[in-house]
């Protein structure tokens, strides 16, 4: 069949040139897709399907173009070319045409192909009516059952696209829940990641809850915490519109090579169990990354102490100095939660009472806005303290040995020093002599 094909399908447009391709060689998948929605991409991701030597023709472009290259699967003949800004997959043909190959997908909308060499869309599945419409239709419930993943993908799609799911495919979805737990934690753990990424993705996660596909993975999480998460992404949207740099710092990845932001973390935190050691465990069976284990439990141990209503400067040093980097997805967590406790109190419904309630207690000069104001201060001294003295420095003037006192005395300059107590090395060192040798000798902070 024959559709507008868009420009940005157009060879031109690749990173390499379309002489490469054998005739016939079909692109396929999510660019044909997206090409068709009009949804453009910085990075290229590109699928072909060739009727064969899919290897050998990705190698021989891989070669002329000095890029990397890949082997995904040599008894299925997939390989993979990774350009600067865009990779290229290159698969054989399953089945003996083409049209066999795209009722094998997940969804009709990713089952239509596009022939570079005559311009031509192939749609056997009507999935451009789909698209057209904004339905996640399923090829087939055979289809999702033989990859499994492909229930929780579906979820995420719907969520990325703006689309609703058919109903049958939901029902298909649900009947077949119960095999998601064939798949590999790390391949749900990805597809959750994107959910868990943007506001669009919580209706998806609560219908992936209610229908069975998160509970082998998450066996803690109940309503309340999907309640949680979407009081999570209120609570960052209004303190987005009153701190527009808190709100940038809630959408920074918390690692260049991890790509989890902090909202992220602070919504991973709802799923999980509340206690951090039972949490930790949860995580790691799920192959979760040391930095995001990390950022997960500093938050839920740290959230008790956010609830303190008139904390001293030295409570907020410490509070600053025990959540470092992850300050901001504690600070979210801590105000949606507190919001959610005081909303479902009420009798108006949820969604309305918490963001009331947030709106009125924002407004209020209370110690998250304080705390904010000081976190996003790189001169406040008490949420970033620039050390005037060193325990090697304390350990040398006052003649003592190593040992945890250093830590206490370091963290009394500090806090005399946001004070306005302290403000020079000399200064400093007399004041801990002082708490050394004083009637009351230093305290633990």
């Amino acid at each position: 069949m024959h559709q507008s094909v868009p420009s940005s399908l157009a060879p031109e447009n690749w990173p390499f040139s379309l002489e490469f391709l054998p005739q016939p060689a079909y692109m396929v998948g999510g660019a044909v897709r997206d090409a068709i929605l009009g949804r453009t991409r910085e990075y290229l991701d590109l699928d072909f399907v060739i009727p064969s030597q899919a290897v050998k023709v990705a190698r021989a472009i891989a070669r002329h173009y000095k890029a990397g290259f890949v082997l995904l699967d040599a008894e299925r003949q997939i390989a993979r070319v990774v350009f600067p800004h865009a990779t290229a997959d290159f698969a054989q043909q399953e089945g003996d045409s083409l049209e066999v190959d795209l009722h094998r997908r997940d969804f009709t909308v990713n089952a239509i192909a596009y022939n570079p060499h005559t311009q031509e869309i192939i749609d056997p599945l009507q999935g451009y009516r789909d698209l057209q419409q904004g339905i996640l239709r399923m090829v087939s419930p055979a289809n999702l059952e033989d990859d499994p993943l492909r229930l929780m993908r579906g979820y995420r799609q719907a969520a990325q696209l703006g689309f609703t799911i058919e109903p049958a495919t939901q029902a298909a979805i649900r009947s077949l829940a119960s095999h998601i737990s064939k798949v590999a934690a790390e391949r749900v753990r990805v597809e959750i990641g994107y959910l868990l990424a943007n506001s669009q993705g919580t209706p998806w996660i609560t219908s992936a809850w209610e229908d069975g596909l998160l509970t082998p993975f998450f066996k803690n999480a109940t309503r309340e915490s999907l309640l949680k998460l979407a009081a999570v992404d209120q609570a960052a949207a209004l303190l987005t519109q009153n701190w527009q740099q808190f709100g940038a710092q809630l959408q920074e990845y918390i690692r260049d090579s991890i790509k989890t932001t902090w909202l992220g973390i602070a919504k991973l935190a709802c799923l999980v169990n509340p206690n951090p050691e039972l949490a930790e465990i949860e995580l790691q069976e799920l192959t979760y990354s040391r930095a995001e284990i990390r950022g997960v439990t500093t938050a839920l141990k740290l959230l008790p102490q956010f609830q303190v209503v008139d904390m001293s400067l030295r409570e907020q040093y410490i509070l600053f100095y025990n959540a470092g980097i992850v300050f901001p997805a504690t600070a979210v967590l801590a105000v949606a939660l507190d919001n959610l406790v005081e909303a479902m109190s009420g009798d108006k419904p949820l969604h309305t009472a918490i963001a009331t309630t947030l709106e009125t207690k924002t407004r209020g000069c209370l110690i998250w806005a304080s705390l904010i104001n000081r976190y996003l201060n790189p001169d406040d001294l008490v949420a970033h303290p620039t050390p005037i003295v060193s325990g090697k420095d304390l350990i040398i003037a006052l003649d003592i040995p190593a040992s945890a006192i250093i830590g206490q005395l370091l963290t009394e300059i500090a806090v005399a020093q946001a004070e306005g107590k302290v403000s020079t090395p000399t200064e400093a060192i007399a004041f801990a002599r002082q708490l050394l040798e004083g009637p009351n000798h230093i305290v633990s902070g």
